[in-house]
């Protein structure tokens, strides 16, 4: 649930993340507060605020550990757009893959949807008023008058409506639901099957966009009736005329303002394209993404669709492993552009006893929710919770550590029967003990060939 930013403390921002999020603690406080640094700058004179740049961090940690879900909550928290993103998508200009500027249109897009989702809510009743009369039309089409059927679609308004009793009489039925599965035709706008697509947006073009969809107003498809229920036509016409009710110019606005000023990309792997020494091939292009990435971060204007947007105050936070290097391979323009570095911690036996059981969308609360839809109640008992925890932390210590990823491997497996099964010991209650889990996962802590069950 977004909250108010300028309501949040710290202290407050650390609180919420606990509910999903366990541990790390020095990452938590440092977004915090990059966090709260948004709030204190949008109360700055203007002449101030401009010159106050956001504290960009760079999260070290193996993988699994939570630094996507850190990043991810934070921006849920607040309502703030968020996209992530993975560095090695990327490439130079002049080789093949997707250019960085790409990133900060997607944050746009995703700033758009959120502003509109907002503005549809603000419209929705009169939406719905006039949702009714239309399907009331669709319904009665021979109870209106012509004249006014012709004065309402000149001034692109509900028409004057007949007050006749066969009208009220369906309107009642409407709301009470008995027509929800009656057939009418309904005129939908036409949508074209083909994407936007995105060219020539390198470094010397301004983004060009190709919406195929366009073309269908020159071909005539612009409306084409549609045969449907009461209940999906609701929500077709709703649709439409929440749209209609809304300001694209106020979206396109406010979508950019939001972008600018509460952005938040996160760039996950930045490890993957620190050049190596005496390395080639792929090393080729790395540092090349490197230098255009630095004026993103930086500060540079980038033209979307929805206008030019200026990336000097959006919030980067970056994230790698940092297994086979270290940050400072990165470009020192680069790492002078992200000071704040937090080390996130690996995640030990009692760490994966609380994630099992703690968190508002714990894994035991997922399987329990997921089994109980078949009528399989599970009963977990805190041996067992104990037992399985174990042995996430053993698998992970003897090999690859993935960090919290483990015990989906781990549950999986433990509970592979029982999903199977569900449909058929419905109504039954399955314990896990202890006993249990050792006798499902017998193999994989004995044998030391983990790769035949877990990757």
């Amino acid at each position: 649930m977004n909250v108010d930013l300028d309501s949040l403390t710290p202290k407050e921002i650390v609180k919420e993340l606990d509910k999903y999020i366990i541990g790390q603690d020095k990452a938590k406080k440092a977004v915090a507060i990059a966090l709260r640094n948004r709030s204190r700058r949008r109360k700055l004179p203007e002449e101030l605020k401009d010159e106050i740049a956001p504290k960009n961090i760079i999260m070290i940690g193996p993988t699994g550990v939570g630094k996507t879900e850190i990043a991810r909550r934070l921006s849920k928290l607040c309502g703030a757009p968020f996209v992530k993103v993975e560095a090695t998508k990327y490439t130079e200009v002049g080789y093949v893959g997707r250019d960085v500027e790409s990133m900060v249109r997607d944050l746009v897009s995703v700033s758009v949807s959120l502003v509109k989702g907002e503005l549809q809510e603000e419209v929705r009743p009169e939406a719905e008023k006039r949702t009714e009369e239309i399907l009331l039309d669709l319904l009665l089409p021979g109870i209106q008058g012509k004249k006014n059927l012709k004065e309402g679609a000149q001034e692109n308004l509900p028409v004057e409506r007949d007050g006749s009793a066969t009208r009220e009489k369906f309107r009642a039925m409407l709301r009470e639901g008995t027509l929800e599965d009656k057939m009418i035709e309904v005129q939908v706008s036409s949508k074209s099957p083909f994407p936007s697509i995105e060219i020539f947006s390198g470094a010397n073009f301004e983004e060009m966009d190709l919406n195929l969809g366009g073309f269908s107003n020159m071909l005539g498809g612009k409306k084409k009736k549609k045969r449907v229920t009461v209940r999906a036509a609701r929500d077709i016409v709703l649709n439409e005329e929440m749209d209609k009710l809304i300001d694209n110019d106020r979206v396109s606005e406010t979508a950019r303002d939001r972008a600018q000023n509460m952005g938040i990309i996160f760039i996950d792997e930045i490890d993957k394209i620190t050049a190596r020494e005496n390395r080639s091939g792929a090393d080729v292009s790395r540092e090349g993404v490197q230098r255009d990435i630095l004026p993103i971060v930086e500060g540079s204007t980038v033209n979307t669709r929805y206008g030019m947007v200026d990336t000097s105050h959006i919030l980067f936070i970056a994230a790698g492993a940092f297994h086979t290097s270290k940050p400072s391979d990165l470009i020192p323009e680069l790492q002078g552009r992200f000071p704040l570095r937090v080390e996130l911690e690996a995640l030990t036996g009692e760490d994966f006893q609380r994630i099992l059981t703690q968190p508002r969308n714990a894994l035991i609360k997922q399987y329990e929710a997921l089994l109980e839809t078949e009528g399989v109640t599970l009963e977990f008992s805190p041996e067992a919770v104990g037992r399985i925890s174990e042995i996430a932390a053993e698998v992970n210590s003897r090999s690859e550590n993935i960090g919290a990823r483990r015990l989906h491997t781990v549950m999986e497996l433990l509970l592979e029967e029982v999903s199977f099964n569900a449909p058929e010991i419905s109504g039954q209650k399955i314990q896990i003990t202890p006993e249990y889990v050792d006798q499902r996962l017998k193999n994989v802590v004995e044998d030391q060939d983990l790769s035949r069950y877990i990757l």
